[in-house]
């Protein structure tokens, strides 16, 4: 009797601990646009300290009522950075460099922006709407060339992204082409649970 009972707890606390395990690999976050909604797979295996970084600046209410601020037609959207008057928002100090993940640039994929520097990256991504293969880290035999960090996939709402991506731009705050006209912007980012619990 006291195996049977030992047993039980035994399978009882498998059972929760693969529970727990398929929590942690099934982490997403919806990203609430004025066109939309789109939800995204993040890869916290792959670019955990990337992912962490994403999620603090969501949770912490950085991306409300900014702006998708940069449109390339064919190539990326990008937002995370910027209010309504082209004021910058006050970010944390840059993270690590982590594009040597194996994790390609491809459609739909979303990334950090960054500026020359690979640990540069802050709060700005990106969405690719095409395959990027030049935005990807490779090796040559001059040595490395840095790409951009893909933290995840949209899974939900790529034709959000795609009604971004065809939108008129122009020159507008600080930057003299690829502003969307009509102003888009993020709502708020939020982790979710996905697909949502019924």
């Amino acid at each position: 009797m006291i195996r049977k009972i030992i047993a039980f707890f035994a399978a009882s606390l498998l059972f929760v601990g693969m529970a727990h395990a398929d929590d942690a690999v099934a982490t997403h976050a919806k990203i609430q646009t004025s066109m939309g909604d789109i939800i995204v797979e993040l890869y916290p295996e792959e670019a955990p300290i990337t992912v962490e970084n994403f999620l603090q600046y969501a949770t912490k209410g950085h991306y409300d009522r900014t702006l998708i601020h940069r449109v390339v037609h064919g190539y990326v959207i990008q937002g995370g950075g910027y209010s309504r008057l082209y004021t910058e928002r006050i970010t944390r100090d840059p993270i690590p460099y982590e594009g040597d993940n194996g994790v390609k640039n491809d459609r739909g994929t979303i990334a950090m922006a960054r500026g020359n520097k690979p640990d540069s990256a802050q709060a700005q991504w990106f969405i690719n709407l095409q395959d990027n293969p030049k935005l990807n880290h490779r090796v040559t035999d001059l040595g490395p060339i840095y790409g951009y960090t893909v933290f995840g996939k949209v899974v939900e709402g790529m034709d959000v992204v795609d009604a971004i991506g065809g939108v008129s731009t122009g020159a507008a705050g600080p930057f003299d082409a690829e502003v969307p006209i009509d102003q888009i912007f993020i709502n708020r980012i939020d982790p979710i649970e996905w697909p949502a619990a019924e």
